[in-house]
């Protein structure tokens, strides 16, 4: 009976996250701030909840794949977009610090976006220059969305005593 009641917790946790993840994706993309070079999806704060619970990664993964595909997002932004917020989650869930439980999830999307923005959405052959300030663009983005706003979050939660690992 144990094992039933935590794996439906399972699956209602990823379910919230993926569901909180979708809704604050649709808002960004409301804001014009969801998509391309430079974006802030307000769902990447989320990220910090790989400090408090194991079932964040999926869900944030979920709620990413069902956010791009949703939106019209290119199906190599779809695959590998949703791949660099499972790889960035869960390597954050792997962080013994909390404090650094968003670095992976900027560095995955730091290095990955920048491929599918130029290949998907340009004209322009890939080349290092237009990668680096891509990159840059996505790591701005990435800084702003999964440190910043992921901490205010992290700290709030704590705070509030709010999901206890």
């Amino acid at each position: 009976m144990k094992d039933s009641k935590n794996k439906t917790l399972s699956i209602a946790y990823s379910a919230i996250i993926a569901t909180l993840y979708v809704a604050l994706t649709w808002l960004s993309n409301a804001l014009g701030l969801a998509s391309l070079a430079i974006q802030l999806r307000l769902s990447e704060a989320l990220c910090v909840l790989s400090a408090f619970t194991p079932f964040a990664p999926l869900g944030m993964f979920v709620g990413c794949l069902i956010s791009n595909l949703t939106m019209g997002s290119a199906p190599l932004d779809i695959i590998f977009g949703s791949l660099a917020t499972l790889i960035g989650a869960y390597l954050g869930s792997k962080m013994k610090n909390k404090w650094l439980v968003p670095i992976p999830t900027v560095l995955a999307n730091t290095i990955i976006v920048p491929f599918v923005i130029i290949i998907s959405y340009t004209n322009e052959a890939l080349s290092l220059g237009l990668y680096a300030i891509t990159a840059l663009g996505v790591f701005a983005g990435e800084v702003a969305s999964a440190y910043v706003l992921g901490m205010l979050l992290l700290i709030a939660m704590e705070k509030h005593k709010i999901f206890k690992k």
